[in-house]
């Protein structure tokens, strides 16, 4: 398992990579917990559990900073590990404090806000040097075995059947480490080298047929970006040697559902941001962040899972076959300097898994000193 930086280190944080697996990517230790919050007075103080992260966060364009998606993902899959056996995320909000360094490990505190019988509720904490750099609240739910309603959109596979029909998402180009203009040329010309985006393969549907439309160069929000993506590596702790016929078993059981969920949440802030200035015909921008991100989950159990057991066998029975689901992605609104990206996160199948709605900062041009544009 690779390790942050520790500070005190000789080591160069932009020399370590990423594990390749979504499991080991998102792998914690447990920590001491105390037993009571400070200044708490009830005779029950709410219970707190604390974990250390692992594994080294992305850094997006060979940066100094952290993927957002990953203490987003983390966070949740930190406060998975303090609920019972059936409780499946179905809902987070978090908000993002300060950047996220990559020479320290994340410590996450989660606190035990609810433990009901059908919902529980966490809040959680992640903490860099001891400064809070990403809050949420995460809410988790048990399968209640029956559905008296269920409606959804027209799903993407039937809007934009030719598009997504004329390439495997395989044979789909990778997704960019910062997908813009003169990233991609840099890359293009061999100027930069981009290292592999752990976790998961998140690859480009070419939107262009459809968003240099008269109609979207017109109507910023009626722009779209598809991503296809799919799991890197067996949802099985590496630590613990299991067989293929025992791996279906616990997957079908629901063991690795929040697991799941965190890589839906991981690949929903994949280049999320980066689609606003495409969609408002902007190539440069001079600020850019995320501020707050909501995902909700629509569906639990099959719909989340991400081994396709139902495939033909391949001749390399070595890696698991895998199911790629759709992210839908655009912008309905920007003002104020700030700007919303929305998704929806389809599953092969076609049924709505989940949506995300993303709150960003993002300013086009510096004021000067006297304030002026």
């Amino acid at each position: 398992m690779l390790r942050p930086k520790i500070e005190g280190s000789d080591s160069d944080p932009q020399e370590l990579r990423s594990p390749r697996a979504f499991v080991e990517l998102m792998a914690l230790k447990q920590l001491d917990s105390p037993r009571h919050l400070h200044g708490i007075t009830s005779d029950e103080p709410e219970k707190m559990e604390r974990f250390q992260s692992l594994a080294v966060p992305y850094p997006p364009g060979e940066g100094q900073m952290a993927f957002g998606g990953h203490v987003y993902a983390q966070s949740a899959y930190a406060a998975s590990k303090t609920v019972g056996k059936g409780f499946v995320i179905h809902d987070m909000t978090g908000t993002f404090i300060l950047p996220g360094r990559l020479d320290v490990p994340y410590v996450y505190t989660v606190r035990h806000l609810r433990d009901g019988k059908m919902y529980c509720t966490r809040a959680v904490d992640a903490r860099q040097d001891g400064k809070i750099c990403f809050s949420c609240l995460c809410s988790f739910k048990r399968d209640e075995g029956t559905a008296g309603f269920n409606h959804q959109p027209l799903s993407v596979q039937e809007r934009f059947k030719s598009t997504l029909g004329a390439k495997r998402p395989e044979d789909q180009p990778v997704s960019p480490s910062v997908d813009a203009d003169w990233w991609t040329e840099q890359v293009d010309s061999g100027s930069i080298t981009e290292r592999e985006f752990p976790g998961l393969d998140v690859r480009k549907v070419d939107m262009q047929g459809y968003n240099l439309t008269e109609d979207v160069k017109r109507n910023p929000d009626k722009y779209r970006q598809l991503t296809q993506y799919s799991l890197k590596g067996s949802p099985q702790d590496p630590a613990v040697s299991i067989s293929r016929a025992e791996l279906k078993d616990r997957e079908q059981s629901g063991e690795y559902d929040n697991l799941y969920a965190c890589a839906h949440m991981y690949s929903s802030d994949r280049n999320s941001l980066l689609l606003i200035p495409r969609a408002l015909g902007h190539r440069t921008w001079s600020a850019m962040a995320s501020l707050t991100l909501t995902v909700v989950f629509h569906q639990h159990g099959d719909a989340l899972r991400m081994i396709d057991w139902d495939a033909a066998p391949s001749q390399d029975d070595a890696d698991l076959p895998i199911r790629w689901f759709v992210q839908e992605g655009w912008t309905p609104r920007s003002a104020e300097n700030r700007a919303i990206h929305e998704s929806w996160l389809w599953s092969p199948d076609g049924k709505l898994l989940a949506s995300s709605y993303q709150d960003s900062l993002l300013r086009l041009r510096k004021p000067d000193r006297e304030g002026k544009l």
